[in-house]
């Protein structure tokens, strides 16, 4: 049973890393070419660090024996914010831009505090998902800086 709860868990966290990916990806192709490429530069490390949790997260299914999630999130409330926030891109403004990456990363951020949250989780799981969620809050708390600034 604790297994079968922690790929369930682990899964999830799977797919808002894919949703993760896909909106810095459409955001970096929406940006203007020759602008914002500190904001392209950001992105793209945020596509870097999502690549490394889900490779982290799929370690530990495929460890518990579970068969690892693909695609992106496409129902449930918890994740509808970032599917939102892929389908605003369309080359608004910096701070317009940086906002829905904020709801994006506060979308994540509750899933991972569900996650954690969960009682069937194990510890080994979610001492895993609180270094992810950790290090995604300095990417969420960089984001909204930027979004103050613009």
């Amino acid at each position: 049973m604790e297994h079968k709860a922690c790929i369930e868990a682990l899964n999830d966290l799977i797919k808002i890393n894919n949703d993760r990916i896909e909106g810095y990806q459409r955001a970096i192709n929406e940006l203007p070419d020759g602008q914002d490429t500190d904001l392209k530069a950001l992105f793209t490390g945020m596509v870097s660090e999502s690549n490394g949790y889900k490779r982290e997260l799929q370690q530990l299914v495929t460890e518990y024996g579970g068969e690892t999630a693909d695609g992106t999130t496409a129902s449930g409330a918890l994740y509808r914010a970032w599917m939102d926030v892929k389908a605003l891109f369309t080359g608004g403004d910096r701070k317009t831009i940086l906002s829905n990456c904020e709801a994006g990363e506060d979308a994540a951020q509750k899933a991972y505090k569900t996650a954690l949250d969960d009682e069937n989780i194990m510890t080994k799981t979610k001492d895993l998902i609180y270094q992810q969620k950790s290090s995604m809050r300095t990417s969420h708390d960089k984001i909204k800086a930027l979004r103050d600034a613009a």
